[in-house]
């Protein structure tokens, strides 16, 4: 079992930080203190934004092609690392969230429909704000947060269905927290699994998203990954998910759609 849960880890450690992060490597021989010129803004339009999300397909999974270069096992090493200590506390920390009802007005308020509604509320209101205000680049925003919920969202989908982890609340509040790969049930295509967490890794890819484009504004970050924070918070108070299945959900929106989508 061991093994088997290792080889799961490593399959989404590597798909979980695409090869444009070696774009951020400097050049041989370049002056360290040279920075490269900051790469125009990506097109994004109704028309773009399918073939965009197939485009970046291609970058996602094809990555561990790629792993082998320049720095990217570094990253890897340190997603692995972590998510594999998480899913080693999962058994003793899941347990108690299955328990109490301590959070319970918390989990009323970030629900699982609310998480949902809210993560599709962002992006359209910030496309109709944009059209309120004539701003084009709201508009562009709204539309790359989309893109990267339908990139991520697929990821999510196939390894949850090669995964297949029982979420903490199909178990019993005294059952085995430890056995839980390759136990849920159901068809195939549905992301039946727990690893990673759906909520989570939407909610990091619109933070990132937001963040990037309106870090000049220095609370942006803050609320975008703090409000990202307590719905991937939410999914473990909620029993929905372990520790680590969120984790991974935040490495994965933030590493797709920085880098794939982004291009940064």
């Amino acid at each position: 079992m061991k093994s088997r849960t290792a080889a799961i880890f490593l399959v989404l450690a590597v798909l979980a930080i695409p090869s444009r992060m070696a774009g951020q490597a400097p050049q041989a021989g370049a002056p360290a203190d040279v920075q490269p010129a900051p790469k125009p803004e990506r097109p994004i339009s109704w028309k773009k934004l399918v073939p965009n999300i197939l485009h970046d397909q291609k970058d996602i999974w094809l990555f561990p092609l790629h792993v082998g270069q320049d720095n990217h096992w570094i990253p890897v090493t340190a997603v692995l690392g972590t998510t594999a200590g998480l899913v080693m506390l999962d058994p003793h920390d899941a347990p108690y969230f299955r328990r109490t009802d301590s959070f319970h007005g918390f989990n009323t308020v970030f629900s699982g429909s609310n998480a949902s509604y809210g993560i599709l509320a962002v992006p359209a209101t910030l496309y109709i704000a944009g059209l309120a205000r004539k701003d084009s680049k709201m508009k562009r925003t709204s539309l790359l947060i989309g893109e990267a919920i339908a990139d991520s969202e697929i990821l999510t989908t196939v390894a949850k269905d090669v995964d297949r982890r029982l979420r903490p609340a199909a178990i019993p509040p005294d059952g085995n927290f430890s056995n839980t790969w390759f136990k849920s049930p159901g068809p195939l295509l549905r992301g039946r699994g727990s690893m990673p967490s759906g909520h989570t890794i939407a909610a990091f890819s619109i933070a990132t998203v937001i963040s990037r484009r309106y870090g000049n504004h220095r609370w942006v970050p803050i609320a975008a990954y703090g409000l990202a924070g307590l719905v991937g918070f939410s999914r473990v108070t909620l029993s929905a998910h372990f520790v680590s299945d969120v984790f991974m959900g935040a490495a994965l929106g933030y590493s797709i759609s920085r880098f794939p989508v982004l291009h940064q």
